[in-house]
């Protein structure tokens, strides 16, 4: 093998269509371009969205909705959930790096403890944010509740 004996492998390339080289080659006269039109003619540049005057996609599509921008989401975690996890782990005090690592949430989101389910263990519970019958929930079993600023 050489360098002047290497070629591309078979039907890997292909003739480029010579347009508006005269009628023999059946592409002459108006070379693939139509008749007319602005499309037709050199120079053409088409706007982004433009769809020949048909209502254009982004026009015919409604709009709704809103993103509020100052929201903040947090991850819910139910009193049922920190109730299984004191039994599981043993543990009194709950905080975000247990929680983490039993995969109730992802490091770096805001926790919100929320007051669906039953709770008999006393725990110490820190988080973002606490539902008002999740602290009525905790502190009646026994427990304390602690917000992070």
């Amino acid at each position: 093998m050489k360098l002047e004996n290497l070629k591309p492998a078979k039907g890997s390339t292909h003739n480029s269509k010579r347009v508006g080289r005269g009628q023999g080659s059946g592409k002459g006269g108006t070379a693939t371009r139509g008749t007319k039109g602005a499309q037709a003619r050199a120079g053409y540049e088409h706007k982004i969205g433009y769809e020949g005057g048909q209502m254009p996609i982004q026009r015919r599509l409604p709009k709704f909705g809103f993103k509020n921008p100052t929201r903040v989401e947090y991850q819910a975690v139910n009193v049922a959930a920190l109730q299984a996890l004191a039994e599981a782990a043993g543990t009194k005090v709950i905080d975000l790096e247990v929680l983490a690592a039993a995969g109730y949430t992802k490091g770096g989101q805001l926790v919100k403890v929320l007051g669906n389910g039953d709770i008999t263990a006393a725990l110490e519970v820190t988080a973002h944010a606490f539902s008002k019958s999740a602290i009525a929930k905790i502190e009646a079993a026994g427990g304390k509740t602690t917000v992070i600023e």
